[in-house]
């Protein structure tokens, strides 16, 4: 047995010899495995949002979110022991370049999915996501379908339009007296799904819908459906689609000086980007939306609002809250099962309850959707958006302070 031990060794060692004198194949898979355990030391979320084209803007404001939020719980000493770390990638706010990023982000080994912008881009990629069984919680995608497809692994930060649909409508309504409407969208999912659902609760409350139909995105120039809109004289012109597009519309409508009451717009319009590009074109437009960060009054907001403007020498944008919101949320869930494996992530996704989150508590009920959302109106003045009206807890109309 000695010899036979000898013998085994002796030609080991010729094969080991061989090897490092010859192709020098083992020394390199030596020098390979101290990098494949480094990577397995940090915990992989993706965060696909659109980071070129048209809403960047939008996209680099919720990356800015997700990285105040691994940040925070990096110092805090990370997740089982591990860092996070955030994998980012473009979906350009688009179906087919989202599949493709979603894909990517697969393939990349992230164990959860926090992020998103536009509903269109979301849903092919919830596709991807569910099927390599994978949570995604999004914190801007408001469509309602993106919930009811019976999904387990799909979760929200932000409300739903078929939410803020009827607060707007309620709005139109009780504060503006609004008898007659015109609600314009841009075909996308987003867009299309929010002005429906305010079509349909306008119907409820008894105003009167002059116009629905769509315009063309990407345009600048939006002259001719805002004059023929203007002729059927609504009281409130609500505009269901995206900040670039508003901007456009809100300076046709001011330079034409077209008799429009009120313009509105939903939370897609309540970037920023929408004054600095309308200018005085914006003043008194009126939006709806998830309470935006600079507005929430709980210290963890304050303390949210004030650490990105020091890491990035500017407010955040709308949706970069319920963004730090969502990686948070994951990294709950993770320290929760006390696992990586995806499976134990949505499993303990839907046990949150009453999670402190920055926009408030969150608690995600059967479908993945955020129990209790609220929404509040701002309307743009003095170059930044100001609160206007809120929902006070028994209902009535309040001017927010």
């Amino acid at each position: 047995m000695m010899v036979r031990h000898l013998r085994r060794s002796r030609v080991f060692d010729r094969l080991w010899q061989a090897s490092l004198v010859g192709t020098g194949t083992l020394a390199l898979s030596i020098a390979i495995v101290p990098n494949a355990a480094f990577a397995q030391e940090t915990i992989k979320i993706g965060v696909p949002v659109p980071l070129s084209g048209s809403y960047s803007t939008a996209g680099n404001d919720i990356l800015n979110g997700a990285k105040l939020a691994a940040d925070d719980i990096n110092a805090k000493g990370g997740v089982l022991g591990k860092k996070i770390e955030l994998v980012q990638e473009d979906d350009k706010c688009d179906a087919d370049a989202a599949a493709g990023a979603a894909q990517a982000l697969v393939d990349k080994g992230v164990v959860a999915v926090a992020g998103g912008y536009c509903s269109s881009a979301a849903l092919p990629e919830m596709r991807v996501f569910h099927g390599a069984g994978l949570a995604y919680v999004m914190d801007a995608s408001t469509n309602p379908g993106l919930t009811e497809k019976g999904w387990d692994d799909a979760f929200r930060t932000i409300g739903r339009d078929d939410e803020q649909g009827p607060f707007a409508a309620k709005l139109m309504k009780d504060v503006l007296h609004a008898k007659s409407v015109a609600v314009i969208n841009d075909n996308t999912t987003y867009s299309k799904g929010l002005a429906d659902n305010t079509v349909d609760a306008l119907k409820k409350e008894g105003v009167d819908v002059v116009y629905n139909d769509a315009v063309t995105p990407g345009q600048m120039d939006y002259a001719d459906v805002a004059k023929n809109v203007a002729d059927l004289k609504p009281d409130v012109v609500y505009y269901t689609g995206y900040y670039p597009e508003a901007a456009a519309l809100a300076k046709d409508v001011r330079q034409l000086k077209l008799p429009v009451k009120y313009l509105m717009g939903g939370d897609g319009t309540t970037d920023p980007t929408l004054i600095r590009t309308a200018g005085s074109s914006a003043k008194g437009m009126i939006c709806t939306t998830a309470p935006l960060p600079q507005f929430l009054t709980n210290a963890k907001a304050k303390r949210f609002v004030a650490d990105y403007k020091k890491a990035y020498n500017t407010g955040p944008g709308p949706y970069s809250i319920y963004e730090y919101d969502a990686v948070s949320v994951v990294a709950k869930a993770i320290a929760d099962a006390k696992s990586t494996k995806p499976a134990d992530i949505v499993a303990a996704l839907h046990k949150v309850s009453n999670f402190d989150g920055a926009t408030g508590d969150i608690t995600f009920n059967e479908k993945g959707d955020r129990a209790n959302a609220v929404y509040m109106a701002v309307i743009a003045e003095g170059g930044n958006f100001k609160a206007y009206r809120e929902l006070g807890p028994n209902g009535h109309w309040v001017s927010p302070k």
